[in-house]
Parts: structure tokens; sequence; C-alpha cells
């Protein structure tokens, strides 16, 4: 079987298409001249994340649950892109629900996303011998002292807490697809993403910087869950999507953390986010959320040598464009 269209554009498939890091991914391999079929059932993607997308040629959208086994054969509009003859050469894993308001709501259909979904998702990468990078979390971390935190770090995780279907389900994914990569000799790629920000987050999802810039624009208190000590760190979503398509072509096969080294306290972030937007908005902590977990600083010596990547967008400007999108889409939501 050919692994290559004779025009040189390769197939690639993200699941989770229409989120926050999906879409802006999808965007970006179309602007490279791939070809980009999107799988996204809507829990907690947007249509409006692709809207544009559709108008393009490389680009085709199948709306379908991935707990669910994918016949490509079943969608008619995919026969353009020839997969029973060319084949998928990339697959970007990425569906799950990710909003930490909703662990309680969706915990079943988030620990199925990390179990059935990623071994549907890695049986297409063994169909078409693809390559497969799995997005991971630094929650497979949990709670620990170390900081920054490497990679060899097993973590620390409550198997039955309240963000136990996150932290747990990323943690099962991540050995499913080691094992798929010992057994199968598939070309598996980890990627264990700390806090990324930009357009396109959600507004309602228990999301420090998106909940706190909204505020800013009603004038509205920014609400800190914590104390004026806790801090964190930001990765704006150019620099992890870099990061991510460098990975995915390298020979890595072992987790790689992804984000931001650039610790912040989280006071600061929000004394930002006020004088860019002008607000008159004041700053109040309240105690922690059940759901909310102690941010982690990553170490990311292994993405700086190996990929020889390193992030570049400074939070200013990270959340001045982040801010600006906001502003066009924030009208229908009041806090």
């Amino acid at each position: 079987m050919s692994h290559l269209f004779p025009s040189g554009q390769p197939n690639v498939l993200i699941t989770g298409g229409a989120g926050f890091i999906g879409s802006h991914l999808a965007s970006v391999l179309v602007e490279k001249n791939n070809h980009v079929i999107a799988i996204d059932n809507f829990i907690t993607g947007s249509e409006k994340n692709i809207d544009l997308l559709l108008q393009d040629p490389n680009f085709e959208f199948i709306r379908h649950d991935m707990t669910e086994p994918l016949d490509f054969a079943k969608f008619p509009e995919l026969k353009k892109f020839k997969i029973e003859l060319q084949g998928v050469q990339e697959i970007y894993h990425l569906a799950c629900p990710t909003s930490p308001r909703e662990y309680n709501k969706f915990p079943l259909e988030t620990l199925k996303a990390n179990s059935h979904a990623t071994l549907n998702a890695l049986e297409i990468a063994r169909q078409y011998k693809a390559k497969f990078l799995f997005l991971s979390s630094s929650s497979v971390y949990g709670e620990t002292d170390e900081q920054p935190i490497k990679e060899d770090n097993h973590g620390n995780v409550n198997p039955i807490g309240p963000r136990s279907c996150y932290n747990e389900g990323k943690r099962f994914a991540e050995s499913l697809v080691m094992n798929y990569h010992l057994v199968h000799n598939l070309n598996t790629k980890i990627a264990r993403v700390f806090n990324t920000f930009g357009p396109k987050m959600k507004l309602d999802d228990g999301r420090m910087i998106p909940e706190l810039i909204l505020s800013a624009l009603n004038n509205k208190p920014l609400v800190i869950y914590g104390t004026e000590e806790d801090s964190g760190s930001y990765c704006y979503i150019d620099d992890a999507l870099e990061a991510l398509m460098r990975l995915i072509k390298s020979d890595i096969n072992t987790p790689v953390n992804i984000g931001s080294i650039h610790e912040v306290r989280l006071i600061e972030v929000a004394k930002l986010i006020i004088a860019l937007t002008g607000s008159d908005s004041k700053i109040k902590f309240e105690p922690p959320l059940p759901y909310s977990a102690k941010q982690l600083i990553p170490d990311i010596s292994l993405a700086k040598e190996q990929l020889d990547w390193f992030p570049i967008v400074s939070l200013e400007d990270g959340l001045q464009k982040t801010i600006e999108d906001l502003k066009v889409n924030a009208g229908e939501y009041k806090v």
C-alpha cells in the first residue's frame, strides 16, 4: 500500500478535532497542505471552532463518537482523500472531555474516551501503520511536590477522587499507547501537555484564564480559587502546536512534557488581564474547588534537547491575543 498521495499530501486524522487544541491543530495542518479529517462528537467541542475550515477542500469533518469503531467507508465525503488506497499517515488522538467543571457530568464518557476511544484510534494506526500521537496531560502526575517535574516522575494520583476519571483515564491511555508500541511496533508518541491557553477556549468550563478574562470584560470580580501565593505556568497555543508537530515527526516514543517553564503567581496573571482589558474589576480569593488541582511546572529539557523546541510567545502577548478573541465571542456569556 502506498502511504503518500502522488502530490505528497498526507492524510491526517484528528480525533477531538472541534475542540480547543484540535481545531487549532487542524487549521495549521491544513495550511501546511495536509488532508485533514477531524472527528468529534461535540460533547465539549464546538462546531463554531471549525466553521471556516469546513470551506477548505483539504478539510473534512465527521461527527462520530470514537468510543465506537470508525469505518471510513461509511462516510462518502472522504472518498476524495482516497483512504482505501492512500491510507492514513498521521493520527493525533485528542478526543476526551477536558472541562474541569464537568468531570462529574461526564465521568464515564471521560473514562471511555481514554480507554475505548484510544483503543479504536490505535487500531486505525495499526491498520495503516500510521504515526500516532496521544495528547496526555500533566494530570498524570497527580499531587507532587516536585517542581519542575520531569517525565520520570511516576505520579501520585487518587484513583477514586473527583478528578479520577480524567487523571486515571490519561494514565491508562498512556499505558495502552506504550503497549501498542511494544507489541505492534507502532510509531507512537505521548505528549504530556501542561496549562495551555489561547483563542477558542470555552468560556464556561472552569478554566482560569478564560473565566478571568470574561469577568474582566464584564467588570466583575476576578475570582482566584486559592491564595495569593498560588502559582502556575501558561503556554500559548501556537507554541504547544509547534511542539506536537515536531514530536510526531520525531523518533521519541516515551512521554514528553510540553508547557511553559515560566512560573507566575495567579494574582499576577489576574492583574495583567485587568491591565490589558482596561477593566475596573477587583481580585478576590475563594477556597479551591473540589475538582481543582495544584498547578505543576514542567521540566522541558527533553523537548528542548530532542525536539529543539522552546515556547517563545510571552504570557502578555498570548493573553492579548486571547482577549481580542474573547471580546468577539463573549457576548452570549455573562458572569
